[in-house]
């Protein structure tokens, strides 16, 4: 018997700050659990709440058995459990079930009444197998990758008996993500399909919670379902891939695939690693030609070697470079992101802006360091966030009290994106920005435009600290309580090359 499941993507509501206005993606997640579901029998629905509010109207229409909330992101945990209490208000029969990268990662917050089950592991797999035992009123102990409210209290089931295959479902069901596709877009383009080839990461970055989520392990999908992906979807692709070009020999038969296919797209935009660039220019040379404008993203972190050393970003300032040189020398557009302490003082804000000046990063974002749950870096933290909001873990606010102060810290951060391509008071004007863009668009691109300005406005950040909605008393950290300098690339500490076991009911995780 089918079941009606209904997929919601919720709105986080919390973009004041940061490149939000930049970037509205599709669920991609909750594209392959519809499709798992649709080919298990099931009857699935995929909603965007950021795109059509009114819960109880869908609730109606799709009358569901079983609700899968998406929680992507840390900041978005209570918006998560106000819609999972509107689904028990609305619908009181209904199973509620959430997941995503930041429930996986870190269940702990969502574990009240409002919730019946929190996904651990990859949703293609867990939801249908949930959705089969509800059917059939089978124990749903015996339902693997949960955590599982139960009378006696939350426990969790038994682990996958190995990590799902990424063709599981070849291709994500998007009819969904469809009804709003005019409203997808990153950067200068819309609409925007996001695609996946790849999911996980070898690395071991501090702030990153991707690497502890999925145990350093690194899974691919099949070359023919990348490539039938890419020529289903439309003229501008995001590539969800955490660490694209990870595997050199694959993705070159992957660009080779997608040139005999005739795929060429008139922008994809793909994350990765500067030190891996540099040691593979031929990548670039194979992928350049697939698409009309080629941005690629790269977590450019720290302006010196001691900075990367230590977020254990196990790579080098000369590999920074290199891959940023490699990049343009291919016509790539190069972005990327630095991160900004709180322990910093004036100086290291002036070494960064130098840094960016002389390498004509402009291009290039910023965000606070931020302990994510689910990272070392977080457990360490915890006596100094206790108390702080989830909604604050944005990257753009303070966890805790910074060296310079708060007052201080917001005039040099603002600075710091005052120095970007996104000031428009900048070299980069209005009319800049609107010249890039097709004539329709422009109303689009003036009003994220608008939006981002607020980025170098430090009352804008002092105000949301002191007397915001999550405004919060900082605490001071304990030096002890950080992190030590990375040893090597070896192994980090207490780290294993075991799985972990955990992943989406969600779309990527950079979203």
């Amino acid at each position: 018997m089918s079941v009606s499941v209904l997929l919601i993507r919720p709105d986080p509501g919390n973009e004041r700050f940061g490149l939000g206005p930049f970037f509205r993606v599709e669920p991609l997640g909750l594209g392959y659990i519809a499709a798992a579901l649709r080919q298990a029998g099931h009857e699935p629905h995929v909603v965007d709440a950021r795109f059509e509010p009114g819960l109880a109207r869908v609730i109606r229409r799709t009358r569901p058995r079983v609700v899968g909330v998406s929680a992507l992101h840390a900041l978005e945990y209570e918006r998560v459990l106000e819609v999972a209490r509107e689904v028990r208000r609305l619908s009181p029969g209904c199973f509620v079930l959430v997941g995503g990268h930041a429930a996986a990662a870190f269940p702990e917050p969502l574990e009240t009444d409002a919730v019946d089950a929190i996904c651990l592991d990859d949703g293609e797999e867990v939801v249908p197998a949930l959705v089969d035992a509800l059917e059939r009123g089978t124990p749903l102990a015996a339902v693997p990758a949960l955590r599982l409210r139960t009378p006696d209290g939350w426990v969790t089931t038994a682990p996958l008996a190995e990590r799902t295959g990424l063709d599981r479902v070849p291709l994500p069901e998007r009819l969904g993500a469809d009804r709003y596709r005019s409203r997808y877009h990153c950067l200068l383009f819309r609409p925007v399909w996001l695609v996946e080839t790849a999911r996980g990461c070898p690395f071991r970055c501090s702030f990153c919670s991707v690497w502890q989520l999925y145990g350093r392990s690194f899974r691919e999908r099949s070359v023919g379902a990348v490539v039938d992906d890419f020529a289903a979807v439309g003229e501008h692709v995001f590539v969800a891939d955490d660490l694209f070009w990870n595997h050199p020999a694959r993705s070159l038969e992957l660009a080779h695939a997608l040139r005999r296919r005739g795929v060429r797209k008139r922008w994809i935009l793909v994350q990765s690693r500067c030190d891996l660039v540099a040691r593979h220019p031929e990548l670039l040379a194979a992928w350049r030609p697939l698409a009309e404008h080629f941005d690629v993203f790269f977590g450019l972190e720290a302006p010196t070697d001691a900075g990367l050393a230590g977020l254990a970003k196990d790579a080098s300032l000369d590999e920074t470079l290199e891959g940023v040189r490699a990049a343009r020398a291919e016509r790539f557009g190069v972005t990327g992101n630095f991160l900004v302490d709180p322990a910093w003082g004036e100086s290291e804000f002036h070494e960064l802006w130098a840094f960016v000046k002389q390498h004509g990063l402009g291009r290039a974002g910023y965000t606070i360091l931020t302990p994510l749950p689910g990272t070392e870096l977080f457990e360490r933290l915890r006596p100094a966030l206790e108390g702080q909001p989830w909604a604050n873990y944005d990257m753009h606010h303070l966890l805790w009290r910074p060296g310079l102060g708060p007052a201080r810290f917001f005039e040099l951060y603002a600075e710091t994106w005052r120095r970007s391509v996104l000031n428009l008071s900048g070299d980069k004007r209005w009319l800049d920005w609107v010249r890039q863009v097709r004539p329709r668009e422009i109303p689009y691109i003036t009003r994220v435009m608008l939006r981002t300005q607020r980025l170098m406005k430090p009352r804008a950040y002092l105000a949301e600290h002191e007397h915001g909605a999550h405004a919060m008393p900082l605490r001071a950290v304990d030096p002890a309580w950080l992190p030590a300098p990375a040893r090597g690339p070896s192994e980090p500490d207490g780290a294993s090359h075991a799985p972990k076991r955990a992943l989406p009911l969600a779309d990527a995780p950079r979203e």
